[in-house]
């Protein structure tokens, strides 16, 4: 069950937070230099609703494996909960007023801070401090 869970965990967060990061990245230019901002900002909150899933999966995968407590898995839980408030609170907010006004101020700060986040998670989910797997 552990790597149905996984696998889900895995595929979900490929297929979801990897349009919101690209679009996302992509939005200050697209309005700065008049391309599509409104699509851009769709895919960003079409695929954060799916992002959800994400977690989900996660909080599976580590109830079956038995490492929700752990320090790496923690810190992760953390990490993405901070990612989700910056796209909720900053990113998604930020792109519906550049739309309106033409101003991206900040914009580009905060989902730069939303990649890193989701960067970092990335890597500790890869590293696994404490692992005995051997990776």
């Amino acid at each position: 069950m552990s790597k149905l869970f996984l696998s889900l965990h895995v595929l979900a967060a490929i297929i979801a937070i990897g349009p919101v990061t690209v679009a996302a990245s992509m939005f200050p230019k697209a309005v700065r230099d008049g391309g599509n901002p409104e699509l851009l900002h769709r895919i960003c909150r079409v695929y954060a609703l799916i992002g959800v899933s994400v977690p989900v999966f996660g909080f599976a995968t580590a109830g079956v494996m038995g490492v929700t407590g752990h320090p790496w898995v923690v810190v992760s839980i953390a990490l993405t909960t901070a990612a989700a408030f910056v796209l909720a609170l900053k990113v998604l907010p930020g792109q519906e007023k550049a739309i309106r006004t033409k101003d991206v101020k900040h914009l580009a700060m905060y989902t730069g801070i939303f990649n890193l986040l989701w960067a970092t998670v990335t890597v500790l989910m890869i590293l696994r401090p404490g692992s005995t797997t051997g990776a």
